[in-house]
């Protein structure tokens, strides 16, 4: 009788040694790991207690006041109910400048997104050497606030809704060159390749081959950005570059009087926000739908 010797079973003095092993690294990982928490935590605190020392009123002093200034709006938005349809007729002309900043923007940075998308995917660049210095522009436009160029722009523009409209096109520009890429990435080449071998330019590539592919995840996500492009032009309006945010402002600087202005306002842009949310959210699910099919 012949007997077949699949394996040797390692020696217990190994077993032992790999198990320390591995003992030893999972409590090297908690050391780190709570070394890290610890830090994480310092830092926190250090940064609470610095910023706690520079607010005027102090936070724990005014934390008990957090209530006040809403109730203060509510109590005379409520008094002065009967006028606030009149109030939100008012400033609907601002509502409409707001949404105009957003739609306008959106579509310029959408129209610049998808040319640094194609410009900056591999396989579909007209000049592949350039498409490290395409996305590293998308990363730069996307990096930097809407805020931040804003302020610049109204200290050399002035203020009004086109530093607003030039700022938030730029950043859609660099957040929709991101999103667009990674669709185009996963595009089909063979379109693109059979249209090639017949001659046809770049551009005819690119719209014929390529666009009919990732026009539904396109407009999708331009959908999204215009729902985020109308929060951003209210706050752009904050800081003076018009529409319903710089109206909200001016309401909410003369304090108590115009407080139901500010209630008006906050009325208008809530629900424009909803409304376009869920527009915008029926037609993405739609698009996806047709996307997936």
């Amino acid at each position: 009788m012949t007997e077949t010797v699949f394996g040797t079973a390692p020696a217990p003095a190994a077993v032992e040694r790999i198990q320390a092993t591995y003992v030893a690294q999972v409590q090297r990982r908690r050391l780190y790991g709570g070394l890290t928490l610890l830090v994480f935590v310092l830092l926190m605190a250090s940064g609470f207690t610095v910023a706690d020392s520079r607010n005027a009123g102090g936070f724990w002093e005014g934390l008990h006041q957090i209530g006040d200034y809403p109730a203060e709006v509510l109590a005379e938005a409520w008094e002065n109910r009967a006028e606030l349809p009149g109030l939100m007729a008012k400033y609907l002309p601002a509502l409409i400048e707001t949404v105009n900043i957003a739609a306008v923007s959106t579509l310029i940075g959408a129209a610049a997104g998808l040319i640094l998308s194609l410009l900056g995917t591999r396989g579909l660049a007209r000049w592949p050497r350039l498409i490290p210095l395409f996305r590293r522009l998308s990363d730069i436009l996307r990096a930097v606030p809407e805020i931040v160029i804003a302020l610049v722009l109204i200290f050399v523009l002035g203020g009004g809704p086109v530093p607003a409209m030039i700022a938030i096109a730029l950043h859609t520009a660099g957040a929709l060159g991101k999103m667009f890429s990674e669709v185009a990435e996963n595009a089909d080449l063979k379109p693109v390749e059979g249209l090639a071998s017949t001659g046809a330019t770049w551009s005819q590539r690119m719209l014929l081959g390529v666009l009919p592919q990732v026009a539904p995840n396109y407009v999708s996500y331009t959908l999204l950005r215009f729902e985020i492009n109308i929060r951003a032009s209210a706050i752009l309006g904050y800081v003076g570059a018009g529409g319903l945010g710089y109206e909200l402002r001016n309401a909410m600087g003369w304090g108590q009087g115009r407080f139901d202005d500010a209630a008006a306002i906050f009325i208008l842009l809530f629900g424009t926000i909803v409304f376009f949310d869920q527009l915008s959210g029926r037609y993405r699910t739609q698009l996806s739908g047709g996307a997936g099919a």
